[in-house]
């Protein structure tokens, strides 16, 4: 790419350069080949090779012989390294070399000598892969890349909900590498087992892509249910390899650890990249301080969705392949749409180029535009973190994320996405008007000079581990023997069980004892059930669908859903049907939900005394309510009305971390009684604001509750909670890095620019109170009478 397409500093000249507040570039490195493996098979090396792929890197050499001689593998290099070319090596070439068995023939082998199985190799069937991505997109580019090489002989095809019912059982009963994604794991293939005897006792590899996106709850279903999958496969006599992959993980080897119940040291390790990488220009960017105008006279910083339309808008317009990450479906179609708008302005052929790309668009939708992207039609896509995973679209030449995506681990990834063809590129960081945005865009080292966070999830966490334990008694009665698979709480938590008549214990083991299928007790994405489809009732048209956990908040009665530039107001919200009604709109506005909110604190698991506070861990039961929502304009985000909702509420049970501080102690920093509700709820709207800097979360992930005098503690006291059941280890993080994690808040309150408050330190964007009462002074006293009392983190 030349340094004339690639404006380094985008339309600084006219007055943007102070927006810059750092700029980082990261030097290019040179790649370094090794020769293909002695066993990969030759029609196998003949395909890469009429791919364009002579030699592969060396890291890719190493995770393959590591997978062929049978130890299991964490491979985490950076984007765009070909991590994917390790296991299509080892699979194809086992594939078309295992048809025979083992007996005499060149397939994978234990380091002990004996075959990659326990039994079975006889069968005749080839050696099967089993690779599973958390998107369905993903499985499917997986799948447009084995059919680019075109093998001879093996067969590959994704398997998930859109496959076609007539084609299932062939791909069962035929196919040596199923793509497909943790959800059709739980609820397909392991339910129905016996139909895929064939496949699990050729059982050869089983690919984890994309690990590190497997955190929280999510991570800790997608643990249980690999736990599962060893369990099924051992009994049709598999003892399969794992390769997990992943751009971005502090410690691979212990996240591949926890996710397959494996123990650490069985993984080999291979994370430094061989492969070729431009040099990457970096700029960190802050929008402007606007006087006034905000919430309460507030000042607010110009809307950083805006800022993040302008640059698409002049990278578009510079012939420079774009692709922009924005944190809310909204938020993309708000970006894609300004951008056309603007470019319409400079050339009526420039709007088409640009395009949005998010979560609930129907799949044929999503298919076109990732078609359209590679082949040069589209020059610019704003988009979710859906495109965050390894989609193969090259060619990028620049990234722009539209704030902090909650963990550096994102940040790279995202970034990484630009300048995969070997060639410079440009990432810019544009901050939202949030506390902890602030706080990076003014603490470059805090991105720059740190390692990417460990991935944390619970896989003994028993309001995940209940439903799995009887999902996997329904495929085989549970024994003695898979306690200790399943995790240190598996023996008490199948006594509850036992005591409820969910399973029934005999000499042999645990018995499912219901007809319905187990598989269903488990929300493994926590999404809240089914999703709702969005439909337009007047023409049968679908356009698309949300989450069920998230319907309450965006498609209520009145909300106004955006789907690729078109608005439509919602009518009515059937929830037991599971419909979200909508008629077209022309208003240009947006609504945001108001919800209230309790927390009952049920257990304290850990707690601590700093001084005259108490600080703790434990479980709590959140009861929320959304109540109402805001209608807004979309130029300013004004509030033009405020409608009534009659939704039910919803109780959660949950992890939280929190701290109670005696009045007596707020009295000596300067918070009286009359200032103690403003400074705690300003504080609190800050501490959720910083939580991700110490945890891998981000503040939609947790939620939180201030009060002056909370009924189970009899102080002031603040909540901050995980937004999942069972907890998600985002607030036990809290807790443990507590000091860090409190000073950081301070000082971004302290720092701040405003003079009372607003969105980059104590408002936030989902606060159910309207963001009242907010005492930004007092939130840094109450913060500091803390400190003053905190011993140092561990």
């Amino acid at each position: 790419m030349s340094a004339p397409r690639l404006p380094a500093y985008p339309r600084l000249a006219d007055g943007r350069g102070e927006r810059v507040l750092h700029a980082h570039t990261i030097p290019a490195r040179p790649g370094e080949h090794s020769p293909w493996p002695t066993w990969a098979d030759p029609v196998v090396v003949q395909a890469f090779g009429r791919c364009g792929v002579d030699r592969p890197w060396r890291h890719q050499t190493l995770a393959a012989e590591a997978a062929w001689r049978g130890h299991h593998v964490a491979l985490a290099t950076g984007t765009a390294s070909g991590k994917s070319l390790v296991y299509q090596l080892a699979a194809l070439s086992a594939a078309r070399g295992s048809t025979s068995g083992y007996v005499g023939g060149s397939g994978p082998r234990r380091p002990d000598g004996g075959s990659g199985r326990a039994t079975g190799w006889g069968s005749g069937r080839a050696a099967g892969t089993l690779y599973l991505a958390p998107t369905k997109a993903l499985a499917a580019d997986q799948l447009a890349s084995l059919e680019a090489l075109g093998v001879p002989g093996v067969r590959a095809a994704t398997y998930d909900g859109d496959t076609p019912l007539d084609q299932r059982r062939w791909i069962r009963d035929h196919v040596e590498i199923v793509l497909t994604n943790p959800d059709l794991l739980h609820h397909g293939l392991l339910p129905s087992h016996p139909r895929w005897a064939s496949f699990l006792r050729s059982l050869q590899f089983v690919v984890v892509d994309e690990a590190h996106h497997y955190r929280g709850v999510f991570g800790a279903h997608v643990a249980a249910t690999l736990r599962r999958l060893r369990r099924v496969a051992r009994h049709y006599g598999a003892d399969p390899v794992f390769l997990t992959t992943s751009a971005t993980a502090a410690d691979p080897e212990r996240t591949a650890a926890d996710l397959t119940g494996l123990d650490a040291g069985q993984f080999e390790v291979v994370t430094r990249d061989h492969s070729p990488r431009g040099a990457t220009t970096f700029l960190l960017w802050e929008p402007p301080l606007l006087p006034g105008g905000g919430e309460h006279g507030a000042p607010t910083r110009r809307s950083a969705i805006l800022e993040t339309a302008e640059l698409v808008t002049d990278l578009v317009a510079a012939g420079v392949a774009t692709l922009a990450f924005i944190p809310s479906r909204r938020g993309v179609e708000t970006v894609a749409a300004t951008s056309r708008r603007l470019l319409a302005e400079v050339d009526p052929e420039l709007p088409s180029r640009v395009a949005a790309y998010r979560g609930g668009y129907l799949p044929e939708e999503r298919r076109a535009l990732e078609a359209d992207l590679r082949a040069g039609r589209l020059v610019a896509l704003a988009a979710t973190n859906a495109l965050e995973l390894g989609i193969d679209i090259s060619g990028l030449d620049a990234v722009v994320i539209c704030g902090w995506p909650g963990r550096r681990a994102s940040l790279w990834q995202q970034a990484g996405r630009a300048g995969r063809d070997g060639g410079e590129a440009l990432a810019v960081l544009v901050a939202r008007d949030d506390p902890l945005d602030t706080y990076l865009v003014h603490h470059p080292e805090a991105i720059f000079g740190r390692s990417v966070e460990a991935t944390v999830l619970d896989p003994s966490n028993p309001y995940v581990l209940a439903p799995h334990l009887c999902a996997a008694a329904a495929e085989l009665p549970l024994r003695e023997v898979d306690v200790d698979l399943f995790g240190e709480h598996t023996a008490s938590v199948l006594d509850a069980l036992t005591a409820r008549g969910a399973l029934r214990r005999r000499p042999t083991g645990w018995f499912w004892t219901r007809s319905e299928p187990a598989s269903r007790l488990a929300d493994l994405r926590g999404t809240g059930g089914d999703p709702i489809r969005i439909v337009q009732p007047s023409t049968g048209r679908m356009l698309g669908s949300v989450d069920a956990g998230a319907a309450h908040h965006t498609v209520h009665p009145g909300a106004v859903y955006v789907h690729q530039g078109e608005s439509w107001v919602v009518n009515d919200l059937d929830l037991d049907d599971g419909l979200a009604l909508v008629e077209p709109t022309g208003d240009d506005l947006f609504t945001q939900a108001r919800e209230i909110t309790d927390v009952r604190l049920l257990d304290e698991r850990r707690s601590r005394r700093w001084g005259r506070v108490q600080l703790a861990t434990g479980t709590v039961e959140v009861t929320s309510q959304v109540v109402s929502y805001l209608r807004r304009t979309v130029v300013d985000g004004r509030v033009i009305a405020e409608q009534p909702l009659d939704l039910p509420p919803r109780t959660l049970r949950t992890t939280a971390v929190w701290w109670t501080v005696p009045a007596e102690l707020l009295a000596e920093h300067g918070v009286g009684a009359t200032r103690v509700p403003g400074a705690a709820h300003a504080a609190e709207h800050a501490a959720i604001g910083m939580l991700p800097l110490v945890a891998t979360c981000d503040r939609w992930d947790i939620g939180g509750v201030s009060t002056a005098l909370h009924a189970d503690t009899g102080e002031p006291t603040i909540v901050v909670y995980d937004g999942h059941p069972g907890g998600a280890g985002f607030s036990e993080r809290g807790f443990s890095a507590a000091a860090t994690w409190l000073t950081a808040t301070v000082t971004v309150i302290r720092d701040c620019e405003c003079e009372s408050g607003c969105p980059s330190c104590v408002q936030s964007p989902k606060c159910g109170n309207g963001n009242e009462p907010l005492d930004k002074d007092g939130a840094v006293r109450l913060l500091n009478a803390v400190l003053a009392e905190a011993e140092p983190d561990a």
